[in-house]
């Protein structure tokens, strides 16, 4: 399943992206990029109409500090959280707001 949209920043073929449309999140690949067009390939099929608004996001290379307060969007599910820790490639993120998950399910996390 692939989108087409117009977009404000150009995206490189092959980059790995967040797509929020609507409420629901998730994990899509650029596959083409014609002027300001791009083709998105999505993880998971998403129903939407044309003319929705939607919102792309990459990936920092920034690492997270302790004591860094972000948004946290689980799911359809969006809360606030401080980052406790950071050890390597891990963060424990104290959320104000409990919110059911599942192992493995994705997560985003916005400065």
């Amino acid at each position: 399943i692939a989108l087409s949209r117009r977009v404000g920043q150009k995206l490189q073929r092959a980059e790995i992206l967040m797509v929020n449309i609507g409420s629901t999140a998730t994990g899509g690949k650029v596959v083409a990029v014609k002027g300001d067009l791009a083709k998105i390939a999505l993880t998971t099929p998403v129903c939407t109409q044309e003319g929705e608004k939607i919102a792309l996001s990459r990936r920092v290379g920034q690492k997270l500090q302790r004591a860094e307060i972000l948004m946290v969007n689980i799911g359809s599910t969006a809360t606030g959280g401080k980052v406790v820790a950071v050890k390597g490639d891990l963060a424990k993120i104290a959320l104000t707001t409990p919110v059911c998950t599942q192992e493995g399910e994705k997560i985003v996390l916005s400065r």
